[in-house]
Formats: structure tokens, C-alpha cells, sequence
């Protein structure tokens, strides 16, 4: 159901700018808390890390509970965090206060997806995905570079400011419009597991985590890239996240399209970015015009990447749409630490600009692993063809 779908949507809207919110103002808390900017970066990666290591069981223990409590209890956690974030607290709490809704952020995702899918037709049901997964682009296009342009022209508090607004408005939208969805009864860790001794689903699990690691290990430290590597100030950077996301929302929608008619294909057109992008940050030199469009293209392969994961780790095992989703999120979002970690490690000893060829890297395997599954997928198939007998 569409109504569902939008719904999903906009929590996604407050958990994207709750997590990637601190993406723009990066430089400005280092400088806050006279810390590193490889130390300030730990307030995505950690967030990031919490999510991968207990994703996937965090959203085995709420499978039982009515899937409207579990959305509204998630996006009530990412309010209280946005309030006392917004209070600049000391840096350990600060800390502390953003890894409490990692714990439930694959939740979210996967009660939303599942929410948005519930009823309708398999052949929808990756169109549906894509409007929750617009969440992604819309806040790129919206909260996030607003809250880095307010960050910009005020005080850096602000951002948390906009994250606590934007949850707001997801909670009253999900308490009044999302009717009770109780579940018949909690799946068992058992009969979900079982996808894991999948190679298929497991290679999949790698390519997620190979493409994740390669976007984030420069787009985590996009506002600190810009201004080191290209020259821009915090007002130019807003506006850059600003375009990001305007060509981000009408790449997931193309992509959502693209999905229904090939997974691998559609997966692999966005991730050659990952290739592609190095060098053309690398010869757009210091040229604005150049820089604008590169970042542009940018938006346009990047954004889709955790609704491409998803579908394509979820492909390989279409019964477990849940669980397989948790898991593409856990990965997901390892690959945001290990990207946030050796982005910061790079900035730190050679420069912000050799980030993007930490990507190039990682995109090579993530490359691997699509044509990898594709050679098990033919094998597969030529094991079910039966000759006749005659």
C-alpha cells in the first residue's frame, strides 16, 4: 500500500538525517571538542558499527511485537538523541547519546519495508521498497544540507535541532496515520539463519559491504573533502549536499524502476561510480563548473547504493525479506565504519584527496563479487535443467 510506503518514508527521512546529519558539521565539532577530525568521525562510524553488529538481532527480538510500536518506540529513541545532542554535551556523551538509536535503527528499516510491502503484489513490491528507500534521497536533498547550512551561519547545534523536528513530525505522522499492524507470531532464529549457509546470499553479504566501504570511505568526510581537497567554504558545501541530493532523489527513482527489470544490472550500473568518480574528482582539478557536474554524477551513482544493496543481498533469498534486510543494513553499515575509518586514516597521513581511491579499491571487489554470484547463479540453473529421456 502506497499511504504505507510514504509512511516509511518519512521516518526514514529522521533516521537518515539522524545518522548522516553530522556528515556536514564534521570539521566544525573536531574544532568544538579540540579533537582530530578521524576522532570526530567515530560519531558516524560507531553509530554504523552498533548497527552492523546487532542488527540483525535486534530485528529477530522485535519480529514478535506490533510493527506500528516497534516504528514509533525506534523513531522516539532517535528524537530523545537529536534533544540532548542539540544541548552540546561533553564529547563521551555525545557519543553515547548517538549509538542508543543504532540499536534500533535496522528495525526501523526492515519494519517500514515490511509495513510498505505488506498485501501487495511481488511484482510492486520493489517499487514500494523504492519510495521508502527515497527517505535516503529526500534527506539528503533537504534535512541534511539545510541542517549543514544552519550549522554554517549559526551554531553547529543547530543540526541536532533540525534531526529533533524532522523525528517530530515522523512520530505524530506514524501515531495517526499508521493503523495497529500486530504479527501473528515471532519467526524463529532457526528457520531465518538457514540463509546463511546460502553462497549465494553470502557473496551478495560482500558485495553490500565491498560498495558501502568504497562510497563512504570519501562520502563521509564530504563537507571535509570539499574544503581541503576542492577549496569550498561551509556555504558552497551545503549547497553541494543540496545538489547531491536533489540528483539523489530522482536516481532512487530511477533506480526503484530499473530494480523491477534487473537486480545485478542495475546494481552494478550505480556501483561503477565507485570506478568512475576518482578520476573524475582527480581531473576536475579546481575547476567550479567541473566540480558542480562531478558532484552531480556523484549524487546520481551514489545514491541509490543501500536501496540497490538491499534489493540485491534480498534477491538471493526472497522469503526472508526481513531478516535479509537487517543483515543488508548490518553489512551495510559496516561498510560505513570500516569507509569512515580509512577515510579519516588517509585525511590524517596523506590528504582528503586520495580518499576516493580507497573507493576505486573497494569497488574492484565489490565488482568481483557481482560476477562471482553470476557464474553460481548459471551453475545453478544448468543443475535444474532436465534432459528428457527418450
Amino acid at each position: 500500500m502506497k499511504k504505507y510506503a510514504y509512511i516509511g518514508c518519512l521516518g526514514f527521512i529522521a533516521v537518515i538525517t539522524t545518522e548522516f546529519g553530522v556528515i556536514g558539521i564534521l570539521p566544525q565539532i573536531a574544532e568544538h571538542y579540540q579533537i582530530g577530525i578521524d576522532k570526530a568521525g567515530w560519531l558516524l562510524s560507531a553509530f554504523a558499527l552498533i548497527i552492523a553488529l546487532t542488527g540483525p538481532f535486534m530485528t529477530l527480538l522485535m519480529s514478535g511485537f506490533d510493527r506500528r510500536k516497534v516504528m514509533l518506540a525506534a523513531i522516539a529513541v532517535f528524537l530523545l538523541t537529536a534533544v540532548v545532542s542539540a544541548m552540546s554535551p561533553p564529547f563521551w556523551l555525545l557519543m553515547l547519546v548517538r549509538i542508543l538509536p543504532a540499536f534500533l535503527q535496522p528495525v526501523y528499516i526492515a519494519t517500514a519495508l515490511s509495513v510498505a510491502v505488506s498485501g501487495s503484489d511481488k511484482k510492486e513490491s520493489n517499487k514500494l521498497m523504492g519510495i521508502v528507500f527515497i527517505g535516503v534521497a529526500l534527506a539528503m536533498v533537504t534535512t541534511v544540507p539545510f541542517a549543514t547550512w544552519l550549522a554554517s551561519v549559526w551554531v553547529w547545534e543547530s543540526s541536532f535541532a533540525v534531526q529533533a523536528a524532522v523525528s517530530i513530525m515522523a512520530l505524530m505522522v506514524i501515531y495517526f496515520q499508521l493503523p495497529s499492524m500486530p504479527v501473528n507470531g515471532k519467526k524463529s532464529y532457526k528457520s531465518e539463519l538457514k540463509i546463511l549457509s546460502k553462497p549465494i546470499f553470502i557473496i551478495s553479504t560482500a558485495m553490500n559491504f565491498f560498495m558501502i566501504t568504497a562510497w563512504f570511505s570519501t562520502y563521509s568526510y564530504f563537507a571535509d573533502y570539499l574544503n581541503k581537497a576542492k577549496g569550498m567554504d561551509g556555504t558552497m558545501i551545503s549547497y553541494m549536499l543540496f545538489l547531491f541530493g536533489i540528483i539523489g532523489v530522482f536516481s532512487n527513482w530511477i533506480a526503484g524502476k530499473m530494480l523491477s527489470w534487473s537486480v545485478s544490472k542495475t546494481t552494478a550500473l550505480f556501483l561503477s561510480g565507485t570506478v568512475i568518480i576518482p578520476f573524475l574528482l582527480y581531473f576536475s582539478g579546481d575547476s567550479m563548473p567541473a566540480n558542480i557536474i562531478v558532484i552531480a554524477v556523484w549524487g546520481f551513482l551514489y545514491s541509490p547504493s543501500f536501496q540497490n544493496a538491499s534489493t540485491y543481498m534480498i534477491s538471493s533469498v526472497p522469503d526472508s525479506l526481513e531478516f535479509a534486510n537487517s543483515l543488508a543494513t548490518s553489512f551495510g553499515n559496516l561498510g560505513v565504519t570500516l569507509g569512515t575509518a580509512l577515510g579519516g586514516w588517509m585525511i590524517v597521513t596523506k590528504g582528503a584527496s586520495y580518499n576516493p581511491w580507497i573507493g576505486f579499491v573497494f569497488g574492484i571487489l565489490a565488482f568481483c563479487m557481482i560476477i562471482l554470484r553470476s557464474i553460481l547463479e548459471k551453475r545453478a540453473e544448468k543443475k535444474k535443467i532436465i534432459i528428457p529421456c527418450r
